[in-house]
């Protein structure tokens, strides 16, 4: 009998640099990112996300949670995938970092983003998670670029794009809020020539991953 693994590579994948790790998310992780999600990933009355989901009732985020990562699983095709790695610090959970793209065959680009737990904010995790999920991209995945976004009131975000290397590449509006007001949005985007990189990674698991994903 196949393992779970076998049938879905991408909860074998592993991507280390020095105390830092990103790691396809199984069942036994969705409690602890239900965990982080409850304890916040932004301050009240902050909307960093261009889908406002962390505004659900208190009490249907766990379910929301699980079925997002439970869905992502099932949808993933060579044509359409989000991949998504839990990050850990030292062992402890502390975020998602993830990329999506379609028709990558073709374009070969993908949105990436993000999120951190708020009791590990102000720690350098997300510039750390962005470096080493980038070098993932580029030099195992066959990126040729990705990109990111966010609103103008979300310095943090920017800041980190700033400092993995992305350049500014034009301004969105978006709606915020239910529809009832717009907000921009700054776009990014990087390139292996303005990447700027950190600790050197290691990557487990890498070919099942690429074949899945119809990279070969």
């Amino acid at each position: 009998m196949l393992a779970l693994p076998e049938i879905y590579p991408i909860l074998a994948l592993r991507v280390t640099a020095g105390d830092l790790e990103l790691r396809g998310i199984d069942d036994a992780t969705i409690p602890g990112l239900v965990d982080l999600v409850l304890g916040g990933i932004h301050e009240p009355g902050e909307m960093p996300f261009f889908f406002p989901w962390t505004e659900a009732p208190r009490e249907d985020l766990p379910r929301n949670t699980a079925q997002h990562y439970w869905r992502n699983r099932a949808e993933m095709t060579p044509t359409a995938w989000e991949l998504e790695l839990a990050v850990r610090v030292d062992g402890e959970l502390v975020g998602i970092q993830s990329v999506a793209t379609r028709d990558f065959a073709v374009t070969r680009t993908g949105e990436t983003g993000s999120w951190v737990g708020t009791h590990h904010h102000g720690q350098g995790y997300g510039t750390r998670m962005r470096q080493a999920f980038a070098a993932l991209c580029f030099d195992h995945l066959g990126f040729e670029e990705i990109t990111s976004a966010a609103f103008a009131d979300n310095p943090a975000s920017q800041a980190v794009s700033r400092k993995v290397g992305y350049r500014p590449n034009g301004i969105d509006r978006k709606a915020r809020r239910g529809g009832t007001q717009w907000q921009p949005s700054q776009k990014y985007v990087l390139t292996p020539e303005s990447f700027v990189r950190g600790e050197p990674i290691t990557v487990e698991g890498l070919e099942p991953v690429r074949n899945y994903l119809g990279l070969d």
